[in-house]
């Protein structure tokens, strides 16, 4: 639908900088006994599982280190409690709003039926289940969730990509956009940025009545995408004060690029699991959401994004927090899902759902961003390359960056630089090898 231009009348004719490799180190907790520890915390809550009753374990669609395993483990201590679990995807319209493509998204994740032993019930059917009085807003349910004779909440606590507030990312958000399935998803949205800020956690406490929630639990993770923190909290927890301070905590073990300000941000893919956004916006420093305050750092004069992940199914939403991007990643985005998503997120899925400046390879789109991101000394100007916004713990700088670099104490810089590397076809080469997949 989208082919890049012939531009050989423009040359870029921007020298490739030369990198230094650096790693990140951040501090945090790692959760070694990760299915002791969820057992022990369902434990706490056993007094709600009554023998013989059908509990539903809400899965979502965001890439959670360890999900299946701590899916896995709560099924099995709700038997162990007596109680019948059962998996039920909650991802308001991922999947393309079917039962099968949220089914397929959850395989892509690691979850199905045999990982977690448990059956899978998708149905994309819902009712409506109350009204926020202060706006109007309808509230929605999952028809699954209302039949099940209890929902245990299960979601990562982290910074929203959309808003900032004091309840943001984690379990108000399964409740209201995940169990409202496509058209609870679509109602929180339509409300724009207050929709999410104001209105979610409002929401969120209709669904836990409605449906009875027995508990949640929720997920921490560390600066290395490593489960840090798995918490049970009563359901009555959920959108307030102890779900503000699950947030506050997850806020203060998130990785960070490690500059205030840059250059030029190149970005190897993005994607669904990787984020809602398929970058995080809090990693890159753009919100892009009309009504939204905009971070205070980094501040990037440009990115540009090269790929986009096979798991996203062609999902690109987000795409538009980008500046350049390639022919080989538009040619994978299926434009329906796309769409989807984009319209059923409201104002900041469309304005993020645009689509940035098309270049025919990736060297053309680095070579683009550097051209025009306001800095022509090519000594100066400051470039980091990443793999993607979940894993920043080793990246690239220039060598214009490796001074700023040394004064950081958390920095590792490697004193021997390279080209940016690309292939003879202009694809950038993968540098990064089995640390991006051990989550450093």
């Amino acid at each position: 639908m989208i082919a890049a231009p012939d531009l050989s009348a423009i040359q870029l004719h921007v020298p490739l900088p030369v990198m230094h490799r650096v790693r990140q180190t951040f501090t945090g907790p790692v959760l070694e006994d990760v299915e002791g520890a969820t057992r022990e915390q369902v434990r706490r809550f056993a007094g709600t599982i009554k023998p013989g009753a059908r509990i539903a374990i809400t899965a979502g669609s965001r890439g959670i280190a360890n999900i299946a395993r701590i899916i896995k483990a709560i099924g099995e201590e709700v038997r162990a409690q007596g109680g019948d679990p059962f998996v039920m995807p909650a991802m308001g319209s991922h999947g393309k709003s079917t039962a099968e493509g949220q089914i397929e998204m959850l395989a892509e994740l690691g979850v199905t039926e045999q990982t977690t032993n448990m059956t899978i019930v998708s149905d994309m059917a819902v009712r409506q289940i109350g009204v926020v009085d202060a706006c109007g807003m309808p509230v929605y349910a999952a028809e699954t969730a209302l039949d099940a004779d209890g929902v245990i909440v299960v979601n990562r606590v982290k910074p929203h990509t959309d808003f900032n507030g004091p309840i943001e990312s984690g379990l108000a958000k399964i409740c209201t956009i995940g169990i409202g399935k496509q058209k609870g998803a679509q109602s929180v949205h339509s409300y724009g940025v207050p929709g999410l800020a104001k209105w979610m956690p409002l929401a969120a406490k209709i669904v836990v009545q409605q449906t009875n929630v027995l508990f949640a639990v929720a997920i921490i993770e560390n600066a290395y995408d490593q489960t840090a923190i798995i918490e049970a909290v009563r359901a009555s927890d959920i959108a307030d004060d102890k779900e503000h301070e699950l947030l506050v905590t997850a806020s203060g073990l998130m990785a960070s690029l490690p500059f205030d300000t840059l250059d030029v941000l190149v970005i190897d893919e993005m994607g669904k699991q990787i984020s809602g956004t398929g970058m995080d916006s809090n990693i890159i420093g753009r919100m892009l959401v009309h009504g939204s305050a905009e971070f205070e750092r980094p501040s990037i004069s440009n990115i540009a994004i090269l790929d986009l992940t096979d798991g996203s199914h062609g999902n690109a939403a987000g795409l538009g927090l980008a500046d350049f991007t390639t022919q080989r990643l538009v040619e994978k985005v299926d434009f329906a899902a796309y769409y989807i998503n984009c319209l059923t997120s409201g104002i900041g899925g469309v304005q993020r759902g645009q689509v940035p400046m098309v270049m025919p390879t990736d060297v053309a789109a680095v070579k683009a961003a550097i051209q025009t991101c306001g800095e022509p000394r090519q000594d100066v100007v400051g470039v980091v390359h990443i793999p993607n916004t979940l894993h920043i713990g080793e990246i690239e700088i220039s060598a214009s960056l490796v001074n700023r670099a040394r004064e950081l104490s958390h920095l590792d810089v490697d004193p021997d630089g390279h080209q940016l590397a690309f292939d003879a076809s202009g694809r950038i080469a993968d540098v990064w090898g089995a640390a991006v997949g051990a989550g450093h």
